[in-house]
């Protein structure tokens, strides 16, 4: 469920958020979670903030805490530490294995390195998803 539905379900209007993206963003990042998750039955999830040394394991353990992790992709971005880590379940990397995940952070690093952090989450999502294929 996404964050949009999850205000939709309860009835109540959008907290304001602070953090490095806009209402729009948001929006458009949670469509991307949407449509990736609906198209290929896995879980995708988006972590943006300070990771833990080791960042990989600061990953891992986030992505464990998921609700169902072996079905789980989680794309954790520290953008102030410049980090990226893209971990996936057993059953997700069965489906996404590490080269592609790595071609899809290449391409995130691109635009991220542009300046544009939620048009490279969406970009990644949507390459994670193609790449996974329908369930």
């Amino acid at each position: 469920m996404t964050v949009g539905e999850k205000q939709a379900e309860a009835g109540t209007p959008p907290e304001v958020l602070d953090g490095p993206f806009s209402t729009r963003q948001l929006l458009r990042i949670d469509e991307a979670l949407r449509l990736a998750d609906q198209g290929t039955g896995l879980v995708f999830s988006v972590y943006v903030g300070g990771l833990d040394e080791p960042i990989r394991a600061h990953a891992q353990r986030l992505h464990r805490q998921l609700a169902e992790p072996d079905r789980s992709v989680l794309i954790a971005v520290s953008p102030n530490q410049r980090q990226l880590e893209i971990v996936t379940g057993r059953h997700a990397r069965k489906r996404i294995p590490d080269t592609y995940a790595k071609l899809a952070a290449l391409s995130m690093v691109a635009a991220f390195g542009g300046g544009d952090l939620a048009g490279g989450i969406i970009s990644g999502l949507d390459q994670l998803a193609s790449h996974a294929g329908r369930a």
